[in-house]
């Protein structure tokens, strides 16, 4: 009974009301603010365009396209951290450390733990993970082995990790051999092992 006297004197008595100056401020700083975002939204338009634009002139393009969960600002986020020298990473590992994805293992004695890196490259890190969260929908390889991982016991970010690692040795494979993404190629020999 109390809650519904309460209910029926809030719908039933009149508003709380500021005085009319203070009302009319308000009313300006919210139309500043509108602007401001609105303005903000244009440029950020603007700007993607841009950056797609000059990213798709790049050669290293169409390959980071073909990968799945990649579309043109996390291309561009990544081929930029990575940098477009063909000689820089000797190995699909050394791209891996750089970008964050791969694990660190820590063994002393007869135990050993798996962590997450810390030090890395965090803006790779987080298109990487991006990437790999998108291709969950976009690759029924990837899909199939984060599910495994899940199915192993994993958390969700160890299992995101892992699926941007395996996605970050496929992308240097195609980027050295410079080929496109094939699904088929990438995941193939994990459904060979699981028949």
């Amino acid at each position: 009974q109390r809650a519904r006297d309460i209910q029926q004197a809030l719908r039933g008595g009149g508003h709380l009301s500021a005085p009319e100056t203070l009302t009319a401020a308000y009313a300006a700083t919210v139309t500043a603010t509108v602007e401001m975002l609105a303005a903000l939204n244009t440029q950020i338009t603007q700007l993607e365009t841009t950056m797609a634009q000059s990213f798709k002139a790049h050669p290293d393009a169409a390959i980071y396209l073909s990968m799945p969960g990649v579309g043109d600002i996390t291309g561009a986020r990544m081929l930029g951290e990575f940098g477009d020298d063909p000689e820089r990473y000797a190995t699909a590992k050394s791209r891996r450390n750089y970008a964050g994805t791969s694990p660190r293992t820590i063994a002393s004695g007869k135990g050993h733990v798996v962590l997450a890196r810390h030090i890395r490259n965090t803006r790779l890190n987080d298109a990487a993970l991006r990437m790999a969260q998108s291709a969950l929908t976009g690759s029924p390889g990837a899909r199939a082995y984060y599910d495994s991982l899940r199915d192993q016991k994993k958390s969700h970010s160890q299992a995101s990790r892992a699926v941007a690692n395996r996605l970050i040795g496929i992308l240097h494979g195609c980027l050295k051999h410079r080929t496109p993404y094939n699904e088929h190629t990438a995941w193939n020999h994990r459904t060979n092992l699981a028949a």
